[in-house]
């Protein structure tokens, strides 16, 4: 629960996965607010730790370790934390599970929402049931299925997206045009990483443009949400699929179709929305457009380009765990066409399309 001592303290944000950019940017986000929050990062990693700017680090175990919750205790206490915020993944599906344990505050959807958004195979059955848009779909059950599953779905369409079931950053993806590619595909995670056939899923291909619905929610009302479009991807040039979900340009759209979409996508997963919610949605080769996937509880990696430009999502997330109760922006707040160019070790730059167009023309 809150710790509010007097109208010159400043809450306390306990922050994990602070070694890696999606935290740095909530971090990033958080330093933009006029909370002058103390930010305590947390990270499994003792190397990329040394990245973080937290006002404290702590090294732990990972999420799934059976000393993790003991650890999370300590650290809350030893630093008085007054919210928890985590941000890969696995912490969030962790830290759900045991949030009533904790003596701090979490602002996280339903567990049910969250364990539903975690596995995109569950998540696109339900959608479905739901009446929201998503990929056709196929799971493998075992190695040999592979074969005859991915053949169903090349029959209706040109290429099928091969991925793992569940991990961001376009994990284990990949597109292909025969049975015999997939089966390869497979097969090399099965053999070098590890994985079982049953950890992948296939789904049409999507050619179209791609969405990304950045979402804040509170006791089911939504409080802000903003779409963008992704452009070009941080290194998609090396991926054989051109992309991964890592945007090194973004722009801000309004676009209500998207937004519609996003939002009964959200309502779908959970009746009473609660925390972030971020939704990707991706255009079929007719134009149609289709949820791919839910992350619930945490934001995207680039949460501080939405900051940057003026509306403060993790800020927000953070207030409402405070117990407060912040303005409803509504969705689409911020104007269109504004630009998140961002590249490894040369940082982020929120850039007005008018300007960035200039500098395009060869004649200015």
């Amino acid at each position: 629960m809150p710790k509010r001592e007097s109208s010159s303290y400043h809450p306390t944000v306990l922050l994990t996965g602070a070694g890696g950019s999606a935290a740095a940017n909530c971090l990033d986000a958080l330093r933009r607010s006029t909370a002058a929050y103390r930010v305590i990062g947390i990270d499994a990693s003792p190397i990329f730790l040394h990245l973080s700017t937290a006002d404290e680090r702590y090294v732990t175990t990972r999420s799934d370790d059976s000393r993790y919750a003991e650890q999370l205790r300590e650290i809350i206490e030893h630093t008085r934390s007054d919210v928890l915020h985590p941000q890969p993944d696995p912490d969030v599906l962790a830290i759900g599970a045991i949030r009533d344990d904790l003596d701090v505050g979490t602002y996280l959807p339903s567990q049910h929402a969250l364990a539903d958004a975690s596995d995109k195979a569950a998540f696109a059955a339900v959608m479905a049931a739901k009446g929201v848009g998503v990929p056709e779909s196929i799971e493998y059950a075992t190695f040999d299925s592979v074969p005859e599953r991915t053949a169903y779905l090349l029959e209706r369409h040109e290429r099928v997206w091969i991925r793992a079931r569940t991990g961001a950053g376009a994990r284990a993806s990949l597109p292909v045009r025969s049975p015999d590619q997939a089966s390869a595909w497979v097969k090399w995670w099965i053999d070098e990483k590890g994985l079982s056939a049953s950890d992948f899923m296939a789904a049409e291909f999507l050619p179209g443009r791609e969405f990304a619905y950045q979402s804040v929610w509170q006791n089911g009302e939504l409080l802000a949400g903003q779409a963008r479009e992704r452009l070009q991807y941080l290194y998609g040039h090396l991926t054989p699929h051109g992309q991964t979900s890592t945007p090194a340009v973004a722009r801000t759209v309004a676009e209500p179709g998207v937004d519609d979409l996003a939002i009964r996508a959200i309502r779908a997963l959970d009746s009473s929305p609660c925390g972030a919610f971020c939704v990707d949605i991706k255009e079929a080769a007719n134009g149609r457009r289709l949820v791919t996937e839910i992350n619930a509880g945490r934001f995207f990696t680039t949460s501080n380009f939405f900051a940057a430009a003026g509306v403060n999502m993790p800020d927000m997330l953070v207030r409402c765990a405070l117990g407060e109760r912040p303005p409803r922006l509504g969705t689409s707040p911020l104007r269109p066409d504004l630009y998140w160019i961002r590249m490894v070790d040369m940082g982020y730059q929120l850039v007005p399309g008018e300007a960035l167009h200039a500098w395009s023309d060869p004649n200015t």
